[in-house]
């Protein structure tokens, strides 16, 4: 006799649920990552001009810019010629 591929997930799926709220977060999250993403497409970017071009604060950018760098959607580019800020530019 075979076991029956897949049983276990539908089990668990059944007995568990995917709250609403965390459904909402990942909603808001791919929002933002497209966005940040469709942005970096045209050019390199520091966090400000992100900030700037999105219309978003300076500390929402830096969080989802940062995870997107963990998960390897995005990577740090050149640094300014004053030293100071890196630009953000897409993994591809």
């Amino acid at each position: 006799m075979e076991p029956e591929k897949g049983k276990t997930y539908r089990i668990m799926r059944e007995k568990r649920s995917v709250s609403q709220q965390t459904k909402d977060r990942l909603k808001y999250f791919n929002t933002i990552k497209k966005e940040i993403c469709d942005a970096l497409k045209e050019r390199d970017l520091t966090i400000d001009e992100l900030s700037q071009k999105l219309k978003r604060p300076k500390h929402e950018i830096v969080y989802y810019l940062m995870t997107l760098i963990k998960y390897d959607y995005v990577k740090t580019g050149a640094i300014d010629d004053m030293d100071e800020y890196y630009s953000y530019k897409l993994n591809i």
